[in-house]
């Protein structure tokens, strides 16, 4: 008695078992797995728009909108210090000034890049660039700090060579990725120019 599906005979030829086969074969060959890059979260990010900071503070320069100023314990180690904080993105800049009149210039230069490379175990690279502006007296150095679990990954040091030392430092609050914090690092370093190109020190 003949097999049927719906009442329609079933016949499975010779032909068709082989052709059966050599798909079968055919799908079960090693396929070649490309994956897929890691993905993010999607961070918003404003529009950069600026104001000043201009107080008793020997320098002055402008800070993003949607970010705020605020003193902590490190005051206590130099009355011109301050934090600029992003609460949206658990991030801060943190500005230390020193007087080259009271500290040798070149050991506060010295410090700041031991500061940088205290970071190289966890970084994959560190990137430096020049800072310079004659008509401002502001020059220095910007560090790129490579690397997925640094702490860091943006320092740099301003001067006018005689009279002001300001150093600052990108950290977050939260556990290190650079990876997926990286739209906000280049973010924050955008903000970082404007501060260092609208810079203005005073009198003193």
């Amino acid at each position: 008695m003949k097999s049927s599906i719906s009442g329609y005979p079933l016949k499975i030829t010779g032909f068709t078992f082989l052709f059966a086969l050599s798909m079968l074969l055919v799908s079960c060959g090693d396929d070649h797995y490309i994956p897929k890059p890691r993905g993010y979260f999607r961070i918003n990010l404003p529009a950069h728009k600026y104001q000043t900071f201009d107080t008793i503070f020997p320098y002055k320069f402008e800070y993003p909108e949607y970010s705020k100023i605020t003193f902590d314990e490190y005051t206590r180690s130099g009355p011109f210090w301050l934090n600029i904080e992003y609460p949206g993105y658990k991030g801060k800049i943190h500005l230390s000034y020193k007087t080259v009149g009271q500290t040798n210039l070149n050991n506060l230069i010295e410090d700041s890049r031991t500061m940088v490379y205290k970071h190289i175990p966890k970084a994959t690279g560190i990137k430096e660039s020049i800072v310079t502006d004659p008509q401002s007296k502001v020059f220095g150095t910007v560090y790129f700090i490579e690397g997925r679990d640094v702490a860091s990954p943006f320092q740099f040091y301003v001067t006018d060579s005689t009279h002001h030392f300001l150093r600052g430092a990108l950290y977050f609050y939260t556990a290190p990725n650079n990876d997926s914090l990286q739209p906000v690092i280049d973010f924050i370093i955008d903000d970082i120019d404007h501060l260092i190109g609208t810079l203005e020190w005073k009198d003193i």
